[in-house]
């Protein structure tokens, strides 16, 4: 792999710079990260670092507030920061003659923000919202997000998590957050990096003219120094949670400092315990024995001594202590008697593809440089880290699995269901924060400059874009075998991956009645066995690879997709095709599939946004097709049988309803003979394709309440009937989607996230199916607000198809559609999946060049037609899954004939979501043998 050609270079006032161009994008990333982060928040402010990322995002002297987005979203870019243990990042891609603004804007952000009472309190606001969402609502969200830290740390402050607790984010000030900037976001604790199309003179030049006359306070950085005692004894924690629907076991180890000798070996061991389907916890706890229905690992790789998180999601009807015994027997064997060359080489391997994926793009060199420079030291590391995990050893991952995952350094979260808590004595545990933390109090430097903001006739202009560099789009070219198969190839010039995708026509909409979810299950099952091949070796031989195969279905049709290094493709597309036309549905594989599903399934049911995506299909299409829960529901499920995955394989995957679509490095010659090869003698059924669904009926609105008690958040889903890519209206209805409810400056987000706080994030989609698909707008909310964002998002609908927008806020939706296409063609997999999508839904390859200039031609009163016909809330439906006693009353007020069916008896089989009355038994048992499973 060739080293990442960077230059670096710190400024007088200690600001490092690190540049590599790159003349093949048209695109830029800039990257500004500071070295604090959570584990630098003060003493009685846990999620203070987290906090103060979001007001990072608020005005400055010279820009006013969002300002910084009308500068990345509203041309075509994008921005977004995250706040990790050691650091706070902030990245933005956006078109390469944007570079100049960018670089003044973050300077503006360095050297001037402005914090004021209004967008603090907003922001907190939001951040409690992100915490509701993410921690509260999810189950399982307290396991990683809160107890994951607090059980792996007494003393040193990586032990508070991240995100923070409602009571700190409350005890925050204004004050507080003022000196934070002060003490902290200053020149010589940052780093800043820039990948992609500059030229080195020019970007020298602007970082000096913008950056250079920012200075730094005399006072030195404050620097966490605690040291975190070894562990000496296990320990076991039972902690009971009312909406976690299945046990779980997390059990955390010590980890060492990204610097240490043994990181090599440890990622490698990561690897190979937990990465892709032939991993060793996989195999065993998932595959073989069964009692989890899927493993995790997690690696602190910190500045400073961190810990690895490694656990399971238990399977239905198995206990955490089973879960923990299975996990203990797998690291014990790893210690014990190490790992087989060929693991050693699969791990290898796959991280080399991961590493190619991430190189992929501008802002994926820019993220792997920008962590080497902060949490290791040196950006080469970035290059260095790769090689020497090449160089590991097997005897290397068994030493440092001894090493480090020694029994009496383990730490044992059992987290089990409330209900089977209650059952044992033991569940009594309490998780906390240690109160031995050592964290110092923000001391507000003697000279804190608050700064105010400029009025809006002296405030700084920023500079202009340069001229514009044309971005290279794909060009497939396509054939036809004699049996009918679509070959599409899309030569791409970038990393030396492949991506093939067998993209097959039906879907989830031609599910049978009475068995929802068939063609999620043979997708699902495709994978686990052929005539030659068992699950086992299928998943062995693709990871040795360094590749992945995957398949899924969804509401048109199923794709076969596999990720592969351009040098093993030959070998990679063997077991691809043979995958494909020769499953085998074994029994067995089937049961495994299914209990997965299952319990999947009973995970989702009690997450309030995962609840109402079920919910709102059968809302809005009753019993129609794409009514049902594309995965299938419990009674689905349940009855499945072989039989019907082969005869819906035989059925649909076909030569005929199939196209081949591959992209990476390759030409079109190479990819029709790689086709030809392995599809060229799958054979056509004699019988037609059955026939399509038709257009589904559309219900009268419906209003549904699903009720959640102690819900962490509710969830707001507001759908209507949507259209047909091949609508007349596609462009101008993406467009007037785009003003509603896309990206962060979307009119949904202004007035829910960022004017009231009230959201993380809100907004809307339009899924463009062969048939008319549905419109869904979405956000979670605390409960109580519930009544209030489902009005937001209604008011916002009607509004747009009553007026037509600007062409101004028009021109900035745009750049987002725009820029998110851009986006997608940069990736071997983004082609790929655009190519495979515009031939499952028969839209012709041309558009792919057509795409850009025909959004940019919509016109502001085409906008406003679209929204009339396609987004009105007059026959949109409603549904909110959450704790209905907290709004339930106000919701009545403007709908008072809401449903209201509890969260227990929702019956995902019925388009009414109840269960049928209860008939008397002498006539069920009389009527049973006419009743569809």
């Amino acid at each position: 792999m060739p080293p990442l050609a960077f230059t670096e270079r710190t400024l007088a006032n200690g600001l490092k710079v690190i540049a590599l161009p790159d003349t093949s994008t048209p695109t830029v990333s800039v990257q500004v990260w500071y070295s604090v982060g959570s584990k630098d928040d003060p003493k009685g402010r846990s999620g203070f670092a987290h906090l103060f990322e979001h007001m990072m995002f608020k005005s400055t002297r010279d820009m006013a507030a969002e300002q910084f987005d009308r500068l990345t979203e509203d041309v075509g870019g994008y921005n977004n920061a995250s706040t990790n243990a050691d650091y706070t990042d902030y990245f933005e891609t956006v078109p390469a003659n944007h570079l100049e603004r960018i670089l003044w804007a973050e300077a503006e952000r360095m050297g001037s923000l402005v914090v004021d009472e209004e967008n603090f309190k907003s922001e907190r606001d939001v951040v409690k919202e992100e915490l509701r969402q993410r921690v509260l609502a999810q189950p399982y969200g307290k396991l990683f997000y809160l107890m994951f830290p607090q059980v792996s740390y007494k003393v040193h402050p990586y032990g508070r998590p991240g995100i923070g607790s409602i009571e700190d984010l409350d005890a925050a000030t204004l004050k507080d957050v003022q000196a934070f900037h002060a003490t902290y976001y200053r020149p010589d604790n940052a780093t800043l990096v820039v990948v992609g199309n500059f030229k080195p003179e020019e970007l020298n030049a602007w970082v000096d003219k913008y950056f250079g006359p920012l200075t730094h306070p005399a006072a030195a950085i404050p620097r966490v120094t605690a040291v975190e005692p070894a562990r000496t004894a296990p320990q076991t924690l039972t902690v009971t949670e009312a909406n976690a629907p299945l046990p779980a076991v997390l059990l955390s180890y010590p980890f060492p400092k990204a610097t240490d000798k043994d990181l090599p070996a440890l990622i490698v061991l990561d690897s190979i315990l937990g990465h892709g389907d032939s991993s060793r916890l996989n195999q065993s706890l998932v595959y073989e024995k069964q009692v989890a229905s899927q493993v995790f690992t997690f690696q602190e790789v910190n500045q400073q001594p961190g810990a690895y998180a490694i656990g399971a999601i238990l399977a239905g009807g198995a206990t955490a202590e089973a879960g923990e015994k299975a996990l203990l027997e797998e690291l014990a064997k790893v210690s014990k008697d190490g790992v087989t060359a060929a693991e050693l080489a699969a791990a290898r391997n796959q991280l080399v593809t991961d590493e190619l994926q991430e190189r992929e793009t501008a802002n994926g060199r820019a993220s792997l440089l920008a962590r080497a420079a902060v949490i290791f030291g040196d950006p080469k590391r970035a290059d260095s880290l790769l090689a020497d995990i090449q160089a590991v050893t097997a005897d290397d991952v068994k030493r440092v699995a001894a090493t480090w995952l020694k029994p009496e350094t383990k730490i044992s979260v059992r987290y089990v269901p409330a209900a089977e808590g209650a059952k044992g004595a033991q569940a009594t545990d309490t998780v906390t924060t240690s109160p031995a933390i050592d964290a110092a109090p923000l001391v507000v430097p003697a000279d804190l400059k608050v700064v105010q903001p400029a009025p809006a006739d002296q405030r700084q202009a920023p500079p202009a874009p340069g001229p514009a560099v044309e971005a290279a789009l794909p060009q497939p070219v396509e054939k036809r075998l004699a049996n009918g198969l679509r070959v599409i190839v899309a030569p791409t010039h970038g990393v030396p991956l492949i991506q093939a995708s067998l993209r097959i026509g039906g879907g989830g909409a031609v599910d049978p009645s009475r068995l929802p979810g068939t063609a999620a299950m043979t997708a699902n099952v495709l994978t686990k066995g052929t005539k030659t091949r068992t699950a086992p070796e299928i998943a062995r031989d693709v990871e040795a690879l360094g590749g992945s195969l995957a398949a899924a279905a969804g509401w048109d049709g199923s794709e076969l997709s596999l990720m592969v290094k351009a040098d093993v493709l030959d070998p990679a597309m063997d077991i691809f095709a043979d995958v494909a036309r020769n499953p085998a549905f074994q029994k067995e594989e089937l049961e495994r599939e299914r209990h997965q599903a299952l319990d999947g399934l009973s995970v989702t049911l009690k997450d309030p946004a995962g609840l109402a995506k079920l919910v709102g299909p059968r809302v809005l299409y009753a019993d129609a097709a794409y009514g049902h829960p594309l995965a299938g529901t419990p009674r689905s499920l349940a009855a499945l049988k072989p039989v019907d995955l082969t005869a819906y394989h035989h059925t649909w995957w076909r030569p005929d309803n199939a196209t081949l679509v591959l992209a990476g490095p390759l030409t079109a010659e190479q990819g029709f003979a790689i086709a030809e090869k392995l599809f060229g003698d799958w054979a056509k059924p004699a019988a037609a394709l059955p026939a399509l669904p038709s257009s589904p009926a559309q219900p009268a609105g419906r209003a549904v309440v699903i009720d959640l008690p102690k819900s962490g958040q509710a969830a707001v889903l507001v759908l209507r009937p949507g259209l047909a890519r091949s609508d007349k209206d596609y462009y101008p209805a993406s467009v007037a989607n785009a003003v509603l409810g896309v990206g962060y400056s979307s009119r949904l987000n202004q007035e829910i996230r960022i004017k009231r706080g009230l959201s993380y994030g809100a907004g809307s989609a339009l899924d463009f199916r062969r048939v008319p698909g549905p419109f869904v707008a979405s956000t979670q909310t605390k409960n109580p607000s519930a009544p209030e964002v489902a009005g937001l998002i209604m008011t916002e609908m009607g509004k747009l198809g009553t007026q037509a927008p600007s062409e101004a806020e028009l021109a900035g939706r745009k750049a987002v559609l725009i820029g998110n296409f851009g986006r997608t063609v940069e990736t071997t997999h983004g082609v790929a999946s655009l190519v495979g999508s515009l031939a499952l839904q028969g839209v012709d390859l041309g558009e792919i060049g057509r795409y850009i200039g025909r959004i940019q031609a919509v016109t502001p009163a085409e906008v406003q037609q679209a929204a009339a016909r396609t987004l009105s809330p007059s026959q949109s439906s409603l549904v909110v899954v959450g704790d209905s006693a907290q709004f339930l009353t106000a919701l009545k007020q403007k709908y008072p004939k809401v449903e209201v069916i509890p969260a227990a008896q929702v019956n995902l089989d019925s388009g009414s979501l109840k269960a049928a009355p209860k008939k008397e038994e002498g006539k069920a048992k009389a009527s049973a043998p006419s009743q569809q499973p």
